[in-house]
């Protein structure tokens, strides 16, 4: 039965989209041009003249913290049209020029906080246009002197660009719903070694300033976020025939036994729901300031060593940042009003990869974590409050991943339960084969499903579909996870709270998420004699794994608990991760005389060493 069959989807701006189930991509992505795909974050007007191609020759300068040299961008305008507006924030423009180099009149217009400034080019005729520029103080790019790295000896380059931050680095229209391929040329000191999240081309020249230029080219159209780089003393370790991580010398070996999954993660993820379209998948396990668990870059994810935990109990983070290859690289969010759109479909796909690789019982746990993390959110937020809805639109106050994340995925863990697995599988597949490189908007999901999906108007009754998606809170058709999950761990919590029992033989049998279920179910408020005794027993002070340790860590400084006030310092040294460090500062001051001259001891001499990502959420905490 068809639903919705009628709505107008997309403006093609000169050319088709790819034919389903074909995995060549086209060389120009389309353009949504409905209300629901418009992207308030970006000064572009790309239904008039869109990016297609970005080629980057730039030199990386590691003194003064700047990148410099230029961007040619291949442009699409329509017919009349001679002004091309681009995303800047904080770039110096140092002269623009079309294709036989002739000048272009430009202009930076007023800056708009949180946005940047729109940069503006008289091009004429011109559909292709050289921008030479500089940036420093960018916030996308985080320069780590020598001693913030595992060597210590050479410094190091990492970029985050999601949401909004490429534009702190690259002149292009920065948002989501612009696909660009892109090419690059990127010299740096010849004892450095460049990634990024394309295919690289050639070995690396030697150049004769003592410098090298390694290139790189992604001819797949990506969402502008996607383009990243990390730059330092860096070493590659091949996992399977098309998986390999690279990082620091010394991390290496633990990084890849930490790893050796891939590849069988790929042909678990390619079992699910069709072939991986982008050649390799590579890793760089970056220095701890990282400020994310994984970011997606297509062929070189970038991970967090928090993730390393010797037995392999986090890997979920791998399996999550492979499935945005198919939702969130594949089929991308048109703005991040969408957001659950990347988040909460991959979300779901990582737990299906978890379930294929390690089984149902581990999978089943961790979506149980999820979805406490559901309940703990509402309990905190309320049940009506607007960012509680998947979709989330402009100006409405964030509650945090729970929602996007977590409740996407249970989003679509009921409608399979609904229709079945076999019938939900086939749809998601046709979902990505039909939208492959291609801008989604939460209208276009919806009506997909109710297209191609549901079979009947008793079945579009079970599924709610769109109360799950533009509705507050939890539908009551939710499919709640099983109490069987964590009926062992749950009955230990039980006692401990009830007379501060404890069985040290089963916590050391325990799986992480049962470690970690039961560090959040144990009692909030304990008594100092209480916390000792539990971190002498459990060893938790020691913990090689950061979820459990974090865990640890956060209910101790909420309970003003001294003795672990030195190993949580060395966490927040250590630790970049905003997941981490946010709460942790958090929990220290909510504990006000106590806690707070704790915070701004340690965020003074730790604040440097964190990204910008990190920083942004941690001054309003601590400085604000």
């Amino acid at each position: 039965m068809r639903f919705l069959s009628a709505f107008s989807l997309l403006l093609l701006a000169a050319c088709n989209p790819p034919e389903t189930g074909d995995p060549s991509a086209p060389k120009v992505a389309p353009i949504l041009t409905t209300e629901d795909a418009h992207d308030d974050q970006t000064f572009a007007e790309p239904e008039k003249a869109r990016v297609t191609h970005i080629d980057l020759d730039l030199d990386l300068d590691f003194e003064r913290e700047m990148v410099s040299g230029s961007a040619m961008l291949d442009i699409i305008a329509d017919k009349g049209v001679d002004t091309v507006i681009l995303d800047s924030d904080g770039l110096k423009i140092d002269s623009i020029s079309d294709a036989d180099g002739k000048p272009l009149q430009y202009k930076v217009g007023d800056i708009v906080e949180g946005k940047g400034a729109p940069l503006s080019v008289e091009m004429g005729d011109a559909r292709e246009i050289t921008i030479t520029y500089s940036a420093s103080d960018a916030a996308a790019l985080q320069w780590l002197a020598p001693e913030q790295t595992a060597g210590g000896k050479h410094p190091y380059l990492l970029s985050q660009g999601q949401a909004t931050l490429n534009r702190t680095w690259i002149p292009t229209q920065d948002s989501p719903g612009i696909r660009q391929t892109w090419s690059a040329r990127i010299t740096a000191p010849e004892e450095l070694t460049v990634v990024m999240s394309g295919l690289s081309e050639d070995d690396p020249e030697t150049l004769d300033d003592g410098r090298r230029a390694f290139t790189f080219e992604m001819d797949k159209p990506v969402a502008p976020y996607l383009i990243a780089i990390a730059a330092g003393d860096i070493v590659f370790k091949e996992l399977g025939p098309r998986s390999g991580v690279w990082s620091e010398p010394s991390m290496i070996d633990a990084a890849a036994a930490e790893l050796a999954d891939t590849e069988a993660m790929i042909d678990a993820a390619e079992k699910l729901y069709g072939d991986y379209r982008w050649g390799r998948y590579d890793m760089i396990v970056l220095p701890p300031s990282f400020p994310y668990g994984g970011m997606e870059n297509p062929v070189m994810t970038f991970l967090t060593p928090t993730f390393i935990a010797g037995d392999r109990s986090l890997t979920g983070l791998v399996a999550h940042e492979l499935a945005h290859s198919w939702s969130g690289n594949l089929v991308t969010n048109a703005n991040w009003t969408d957001s659950w759109l990347n988040e909460g479909v991959t979300s779901y796909f990582e737990n299906r990869i978890v379930e294929e690789i390690y089984g149902k019982k581990r999978a089943d746990q961790e979506a149980a974590l999820s979805f406490a993390a559901i309940e703990k959110t509402l309990a905190e937020v309320g049940n009506e409050a607007p960012g509680t809805a998947l979709h989330q639109p402009a100006n409405t106050d964030p509650v945090g991943s729970a929602i996007v994340y977590d409740k996407g995925a249970f989003f679509l863990r009921t409608v399979e339960g609904i229709v079945g697995r076999d019938r939900f599988d086939a749809w998601l597949t046709q979902w990505f084969d039909n939208h492959a490189f291609q801008p989604a908007t939460s209208v276009m999901i919806l009506a997909d499903m109710e297209e191609n999906l549901v079979k009947d108007e008793a079945e579009a009754e079970k599924l709610k579909l769109r109360e799950w998606i533009y509705e507050p809170g939890l539908p009551d058709n939710v499919a709640r996870p099983g109490a069987a999950a964590f009926a062992e761990v749950d009955a230990a919590a039980k006692a401990f709270t009830a007379d501060r029992t404890l069985d040290t033989a089963s916590w050391d049998k325990w799986t992480s998420a049962e470690r970690q279920r039961f560090l959040a179910k144990i009692p909030r408020k304990m008594s100092n004699a209480d916390l000792a005794a539990l971190d002498d027993a459990l060893s938790l002070s020691g913990s090689g794994n950061n979820e459990e340790l974090f865990l640890w860590l956060e209910l101790a400084m909420q309970n003003r608990y001294e003795a672990a006030v030195p190993t949580t310092e060395k966490f927040l040294t250590e630790v970049g991760r905003r997941k981490f460090v946010a709460p942790l500062f958090e929990a220290l001051m909510d504990q006000g005389s106590w806690g707070q001259p704790i915070a701004k001891r340690i965020y003074a001499k730790t604040r440097s060493g964190y990204h910008a990502v990190t920083r942004g959420t941690v001054d309003a905490m601590v400085n604000g």
